[in-house]
């Protein structure tokens, strides 16, 4: 599994990518006042918390058991849809503390789900079995493994859907923060004449 740094860098750079270039863009054009810095800082962080968040249990199985096991709280998989919907639940709450407003709460919620399923992208690409459906289903088992050239020999359909699954999968988590970043002030503007 990847280095908790490649967690957040991933969803920074990758995932996150509109907010990064309209930062850089806005202290570059000196568009972005101080007042705003704090703000920016917290979205940050708050992404850079949960696309840590199903890892949440490793520091205290080092501490404790000397050991950096991860993946589960008590008998639930910390790398599944379910628990990474919690993300979208304390990121409601985290973000009704900062805007004291539920539409506002809602989106900063959302682009905490966005972190955290960017977390589950990476471990899959990673090599990584994930349980996806837990509690529906306890098979571990790694999407991105099922678009290898070798399935493409054997099964052509299987391959095909596999490979709308995977690409849909990462266009579902973008969206998902792309969406909840215009609700928060960052976005592309088209300019039909520049």
């Amino acid at each position: 599994m990847p280095y908790p740094i490649a967690h957040v860098m991933f969803f920074v750079f990758c995932i996150c990518a509109v907010a990064v270039y309209t930062t850089v863009a806005g202290l570059l054009r000196r568009t972005i006042t101080t007042e705003q810095t704090p703000r920016l800082l917290l979205l940050l962080l708050i992404g850079s918390f949960f696309a840590l968040y199903p890892d949440i249990t490793a520091p205290y199985n080092y501490l404790v058991h000397g050991t950096l096991e991860h993946t589960t709280v008590g008998l639930v998989p910390t790398h599944s849809l379910l628990f990474s919907f919690s993300a979208l639940l304390f990121g409601v709450l985290i973000g009704y503390a900062i805007y004291r407003e539920f539409a506002r709460a809602l989106y900063v919620g959302l682009f905490a789900e966005s972190a955290s399923l960017s977390h589950l992208l990476l471990d899959d690409l990673a090599g990584a079995r994930i349980y996806y459906f837990y509690p529906i289903s306890d098979i571990a088992f790694s999407v991105f493994s099922r678009v290898d050239v070798e399935l493409a020999c054997m099964n052509r359909i299987y391959y095909m859907l596999s490979s709308y699954v995977v690409v849909l999968f990462i266009s579902f988590v973008i969206m998902l923060a792309l969406f909840s970043l215009s609700h928060l002030g960052f976005e592309f503007r088209y300019r039909s004449e520049k």
